[in-house]
């Protein structure tokens, strides 16, 4: 993927062999969780299917991409087999930590859905979807994105589970949700993935969410706790340490306490806006260490420049020597997982699942952020090797293709010439 406003990369055949056999790298790093030759190859049919710009990554099309006469093994591969999609997940944090890790390293909370239809898909009902804008018959994900400089990727994931679902244990049975498993409020779900992060080699210094997630007090406090910094969006109606509504805190803020600062590139360029930032009073549980404070509290306040009554807020905890511009990095650090959910759903069939049963689920999902993070990792190869942007060549016989601003595998497959004509111009 190409910086921003940047003409693409040259692929040239030996940068095409080389990601190839990063991609058999990859392959051999977590090839152990499956126990039999058949199971690896099914594997690395899925993810190199997954990395192929089919119209649809269901199983036929997949099994179609890898010479498969039916979709039988990638489905077992999916429903029946014998492996730990959490061990894949382990992996792939190491993976990403080594690809993608720096010390700053941002890690970022939010949930998007998948429309579904029926009632038997493992946690489907009609409820509201941030992805549709709307209440739909969907599923939900927890997720959290690792995002640095380097590059931004998918880490974690929980299924939502509604109390429709854990309150009908028959139902739970049928889709093969373990006994255990329990209703888990979508904070309760984000927080267990923040300790699995913080135990894992990913180097994070902060964390962000939208205001789902940072209007959650435990939340907050588990982070505090763990001494990771944070800028968590809020409700206009939250309250602050010792101080009104954050709403009101800003109302009445003069006209110089607002300043304008970028807080990250976007499709169009700076992502501008007013903020405002007040420091609050200390709590001496979280931050003093031998009696001298080490950590500072702030509320934030992001204002619209076309439309000053569209304001954002945000509780902020970080080390002392923090400036406001760094928060506000930050907060805008936070679309990064947009534009994860984007990419994945796009360009690694994140949402193209036919399953129904919980574990299913929790196998195709890993398996597509792993194929993006394998993505994320070779984007970043070309401007790390300081190789510079130039025009982008003609047909070559690379196996890598450009489509929209990231590069994707093309695999031979048992398709014909008019098929692959079609598949080069989606």
């Amino acid at each position: 993927m190409a910086a921003a406003g940047q003409p693409p990369y040259v692929i040239t055949e030996h940068a095409a062999e080389q990601w190839d056999l990063e991609l058999n790298d990859l392959f051999v790093t977590i090839g152990h969780r499956f126990g039999r030759v058949e199971l690896r190859r099914r594997m690395r049919d899925y993810v190199r299917g997954l990395l192929v710009p089919v119209a649809r990554k269901n199983s036929w099309q997949l099994a179609e991409q890898a010479g498969h006469p039916t979709p039988d093994g990638l489905q077992h591969l999916l429903a029946g087999a014998k492996w730990e999609p959490d061990d894949i997940r382990d992996d792939l944090q190491e993976y990403v930590a080594d690809k993608l890790g720096e010390h700053d390293g941002v890690l970022i909370i939010d949930d998007t859905g998948f429309i579904k239809k029926g009632t038997t898909s493992a946690g489907v009902q009609r409820q509201y979807s941030g992805t549709a804008g709307r209440t739909e018959n969907c599923q939900i994900g927890v997720f959290a994105a690792y995002a640095t400089t380097r590059g931004r990727a998918l880490v974690d994931r929980e299924l939502y589970l509604p109390k429709s679902w854990t309150d009908d244990r028959t139902r739970c049975r049928a889709a093969r949700v373990p006994d255990d498993r329990e209703f888990a409020t979508k904070g309760e779900l984000a927080r267990r993935m923040v300790l699995r992060s913080l135990a894992s080699p990913l180097p994070i210094a902060w964390v962000t969410a939208d205001s789902a997630y940072g209007q959650e007090s435990r939340f907050r406090r588990l982070l505090e706790q763990s001494g990771v910094g944070y800028v968590l969006a809020v409700p206009k109606s939250q309250f602050t340490v010792g101080c009104p509504r954050i709403e009101g805190l800003f109302a009445q803020a003069p006209d110089e306490a607002w300043e304008k600062i970028s807080c990250g590139d976007g499709a169009k360029g700076p992502r501008v806006y007013h903020w405002a930032a007040v420091r609050l009073p200390a709590v001496a549980e979280f931050d003093y260490q031998d009696e001298v404070p080490h950590r500072m509290r702030w509320a934030l306040a992001r204002r619209s420049i076309r439309k000053p009554d569209e304001i954002a807020y945000y509780l902020a905890y970080a080390p002392l020597e923090t400036a406001v511009q760094e928060l506000v990095r930050i907060a805008g650090t936070r679309w990064a997982i947009e534009e994860c959910f984007q990419a994945a759903k796009n360009e690694c069939g994140l949402d193209q699942y036919e399953v129904r049963r919980y574990v299913g689920w929790y196998r195709h999902i890993t398996l597509a952020m792993l194929a993006h993070a394998f993505l994320a990792a070779t984007a970043h190869q070309p401007q790390e090797k300081g190789a510079g942007p130039v025009r982008q060549p003609g047909p070559s016989s690379s196996q890598w293709r450009r489509f929209g601003d990231s590069w994707q595998l093309v695999f031979p497959g048992p398709r014909t010439c008019a098929d692959t004509e079609a598949g080069a111009t989606r």
